[in-house]
């Protein structure tokens, strides 16, 4: 068994990992891959990690599209990455999540500051996890409502 210090320093993504916000007792869950390149490339930072409850924000600059307004994709960057990272951690150790659906509906357009999605599990099985995102500005106004399903594999 590998203690926490030792997957800490042998895992190459512990700084990216801490400047994300993700907690110490989570980093051997992304000692393979880290967070994946398109989460740090948005500025995707983690404020509440858990199978139950998953908050993270990214900022709105550097994010738009050709039209000065955040990118419609960057909500579903931001939707896939909580319901996976939740599912993953739902499932255990030894499974890892598959999106197989992700849709969105988009509410309001926002052209800077913050946005922060909080995702919540609607249904957390053995083989199958179904979680919405609900993305918000900073004064709180919905952006956007997600929802990705995720299958639960085991992991190669």
């Amino acid at each position: 068994m590998t203690s926490l210090s030792e997957t800490m320093t042998n895992n190459p993504y512990t700084d990216s990992l801490i400047r994300a916000g993700v907690p110490e007792q989570y980093h051997s869950r992304f000692a393979r891959n880290g967070l994946g390149g398109l989460a740090e490339k948005l500025g995707i930072v983690f404020e509440t990690m858990g199978p139950d409850l998953m908050v993270a924000k990214f900022p709105v600059e550097g994010n738009e599209q050709p039209f000065g307004l955040l990118h419609g994709g960057a909500h579903l960057v931001l939707a896939e990455t909580l319901g996976s990272v939740a599912s993953g951690l739902a499932g255990g150790e030894g499974k890892q999540p598959m999106g197989v659906d992700i849709n969105a509906t988009h509410q309001r357009a926002a052209s800077s500051g913050w946005v922060t999605g909080t995702c919540t599990p609607i249904h957390v099985g053995r083989t199958l996890c179904i979680h919405e995102v609900v993305m918000t500005d900073d004064a709180g106004r919905r952006l956007s409502t997600a929802r990705i399903t995720n299958l639960l594999v085991d992991r190669r």
